[in-house]
């Protein structure tokens, strides 16, 4: 301390007499005395109601304590006059000047602190594990050594930032933070980079999912991969261990993420390159450029900071599965400017339009009929795409790949990849389109078609298709024919072709007509055998009685199953029993033919006339006797009455026998 200061704090000769009054003041006798008198002072005042009667109280007080002081004094032998105001007073011994010198020099030795603010700091000592900082306060805050790791070089002197956390703990030690106050600061500047788009440098520490790690400063960000460059960046770890600057794109401050991106930067500068590229644009016009990306519908290409696309059809004149197949990454390439939008932010390129047209080179000698060998490139369910030269392609439509006329798929046919050869049908330059025709190679079954299959011919053939009203069938390749379903069977009735046969099986036919023009043959089945209903008209007679089987029963009557294969039909009201009931199915009865008719094949049956001739035929002759035992009675009565005529009431015999005889002939006609 200094000598001023030493001045200041020594009590002089006198300051220390006029303080030994004050410590036997303090004596517990003089205490205890002086609180008895102020108790009964107060105990003996009494209450004053007016302003007269508190001003004579106050003067009564007064001179209380007056008595009480002279007390004090007599007993500690301090004279009547001391100057009690001087007791606690000290001699002044420096000016004001000095005075005030003096207190300025003390308030600067010592340091406001506030908790939880960033302030400055200085190293005062160095250990390898702590260090001591001052920071002006009463005592020195003591910080880990491994905070400072980012910088091990520090040195006992240097300035560093410091983060109050409290101002003494427990033990009265302070509780300082030199990382803590690295990150308070580092947010508030990556804020303010944030704000200003100003341009920071940063630390890549490594790679993670989807971009890069960095630090800037002593904050973690992140960098996505999209952000990286303005190409896309296949190998992340070539920027491991670099600095870089950056731009503070995006900042979340409740979960404490910062984005960065040196993508922003790149385009800042190329911006005024794309603005005078765009400007230049022109259809037609012929660039230079990079391919940058590869996707399956084509390839992007960077002109020096624009980025046009060449479609995966204009990369090749010929038909390609990929782009990677004309363009690999990073190659150098001459495109012709195709389109581009309003605003030129989407440019369509093209690659193949910078070599001639494969039909502009196509031979002057080519016309329709001539043979060409090509491969499938595209195979639709209506054709093939066969390529005869690089980017010269037909279509050969599956009507022209075989003669049949069946319904079916050029996959039936052929299979990406294959070479063919194929005839010519049509040509047209102008419009860039060829057809070809694959059947026209073979000789056309139909050409001969009288001569291989005559009218009444009999031929195998295969089961192709079903319709209701037939089946289709195919003798050879090119040669297809119907059997009308009223065509398959003599005797039984068809209500669907699947009931006959199946498809892909084999049917023997006859020949029933031609039809050259729509290139169909009229074929029968049933006609391979005699019609029998020439024989079951001598057979199936009107009244003719057949045992029969019901096969199918509906609402409107049954089908019969008859002898030799032959099937007849039963309306419902004839299928009634004598007792009533009806015939059931699968059951067998005896049934009377009421119908026939050889042109339509039907045989019409019934049970229910077999006994209703029978009731018929005996109701008659009972009608008939009856009639006959009428005339017998109408005779009798008549010669009673010409009897009765020549009699008289009186004659009692003739009545008696007139009586006898009625009797007889009743009896007579009852029998």
């Amino acid at each position: 301390m200094s000598e001023l200061e030493n001045k200041a704090t020594e009590p002089t000769e006198k300051e220390e007499v006029a303080a030994q009054p004050t410590q036997e003041e303090s004596t517990p006798k003089a205490e205890e005395k002086k609180e008895e008198t102020i108790e009964e002072v107060v105990v003996e005042t009494p209450v004053v109601e007016t302003p007269q009667a508190e001003a004579e109280v106050e003067a009564e007080k007064e001179v209380a304590f007056t008595e009480q002081e002279e007390e004090v004094a007599a007993e500690a032998n301090i004279p009547a006059e001391f100057d009690w105001d001087a007791l606690t007073k000290k001699q002044d011994i420096y000016s004001s000047t000095e005075r005030t010198k003096l207190e300025d020099i003390y308030s600067s030795s010592l340091s406001s602190i506030v908790e939880h603010e960033v302030i400055d700091g200085t190293i005062v000592g160095i250990s390898p594990r702590e260090v001591v900082i001052n920071i002006g306060y009463k005592s020195d805050g003591i910080i880990p050594f491994n905070e400072f790791r980012y910088n091990p070089d520090i040195k006992v002197g240097d300035k560093v930032d410091i983060y109050v956390e409290n101002q003494e703990d427990t033990n009265g030690q302070m509780i300082l933070s030199h990382k803590k106050a690295r990150i308070l600061k580092s947010w508030d500047r990556i804020n303010e980079a944030h704000d200003n788009e100003e341009v920071i440098n940063g630390y890549v520490k490594c790679r993670t999912k989807g971009g890069l790690i960095v630090d800037v400063f002593g904050i973690e960000a992140f960098l996505p991969g999209s952000q990286i460059d303005v190409k896309p960046i296949r190998d992340y770890d070539i920027y491991v261990d670099k600095t870089m600057e950056f731009k503070v794109v995006k900042i979340n401050h409740e979960y404490k993420n910062v984005v960065v991106s040196h993508k922003a930067l790149i385009e800042d500068e190329l911006e005024q390159q794309r603005a005078e590229i765009i400007a230049k644009l022109e259809k037609g016009q012929v660039l230079e450029g990079i391919a940058k990306n590869i996707t399956t519908y084509g390839v992007f290409i960077d002109l020096g900071g624009v980025d046009g696309l060449i479609h995966i059809t204009d990369l090749s004149w010929g038909r390609i599965k990929h782009p990677e197949e004309v363009v690999e990454l990073d190659q150098k390439l001459k495109v012709v400017i195709l389109d581009f939008d309003e605003n030129k932010k989407r440019i369509a390129l093209g690659l193949k339009q910078l070599t001639p047209h494969p039909w502009d080179s196509l031979s002057a000698d080519l016309k329709i009929g001539d043979k060409v060998n090509g491969k499938v490139v595209v195979l639709a369910d209506y054709g093939a795409f066969i390529e005869i030269a690089p980017g010269v392609e037909g279509l050969t439509h599956v009507s022209e790949m075989s003669w049949s006329q069946h319904l079916r798929t050029a996959q039936d046919f052929l299979s990406v990849g294959d070479d063919v050869e194929a005839v010519i049908l049509t040509l047209d330059r102008e419009e860039r389109r060829m057809s070809l025709g694959m059947k026209q190679l073979a000789p056309d079954p139909w050409s001969a078609i009288r001569e291989k299959y005559q009218v009444n011919s009999k031929h195998k053939a295969t089961v192709r298709n079903f319709t209701n009203f037939g089946i289709f069938v195919e003798i050879e390749e090119g040669v297809d024919g119907l059997i009308h379903i009223s065509d398959l069977s003599w005797s039984k009735k068809i209500k669907h072709p699947a009931e006959f046969t199946k498809i892909g099986e084999e049917i023997e036919v006859v020949v029933l007509d031609i039809d050259e023009e729509n290139r169909r043959l009229s074929l029968g089945h049933k006609q391979l055998e005699e019609n029998p209903w020439d024989v079951f008209e001598t057979v199936f007679t009107l009244d003719s009685v057949h045992q029969g089987t019901v096969i199918n029963l509906h609402e409107k009557g049954a089908l019969v199953s008859l002898p030799y294969g032959v099937e007849g039909f039963a309306p419902m009201r004839h299928l009634k029993k004598e007792d009533g009931s009806n015939i059931k199915a699968e059951e067998t009865a005896d049934f009377k033919v009421i119908e026939f008719s050889k042109e339509n094949k039907k045989i019409i049956l019934s049970h229910t006339r077999l006994f209703e001739e029978d009731q018929r035929v005996t109701k008659a002759k009972q009608a008939e006797k009856a009639t006959s035992d009428n005339q017998k009675s109408k005779r009798a009565l008549k010669k009673v009455n010409e009897k009765v005529e020549k009699t008289t009431f009186g004659d009692l015999d003739v009545l008696a026998n007139l009586k006898s005889e009625i009797e007889k002939e009743e009896k007579a006609g009852k029998k």
